[in-house]
């Protein structure tokens, strides 16, 4: 399975244009509903992406929870995600069911009061 496969991907980075642009006029970014969902099977690590940096699409912005108790909005590198292993060493896995109902920061709030994203 392709982690990123290219619709996604331009998903992605248009919506990474659009707030790059928003925030190049002055104005407030959109808070997106996530793109994709990747997640570690064998550990409890959940990523929802929003937005890729247009002028580096290895980086990605969305809510990361690493499984702590801990999740938090902020970027993440693709080609990191694509390295990380989980207990059993099985690699990061897109979720290809999951199919945003609310957006990022609706994501996080949940996430906190819950100590994990629950998507």
């Amino acid at each position: 399975m392709e982690l990123l496969p290219q619709t996604v991907r331009e998903q992605l980075a248009e919506n990474g244009r659009i707030n790059q642009a928003r925030i190049a006029a002055g104005e407030d970014t959109i808070d997106f509903e996530p793109v994709v969902k990747f997640f570690t099977p064998d550990a409890g690590a959940t990523w929802l992406l929003t937005e890729i940096d247009p002028e580096d699409p290895d980086i990605a912005f969305g809510l990361c929870d690493l499984g702590l108790g801990f999740p938090e909005i902020g970027l993440v590198r693709l080609s990191e995600l694509c390295a990380v292993r989980g207990r059993l060493g099985l690699p990061v896995e897109r979720d290809l069911h999951f199919t945003a109902n609310a957006t990022l920061s609706t994501y996080a709030e949940r996430a906190r009061q819950a100590g994990g994203i629950v998507a």
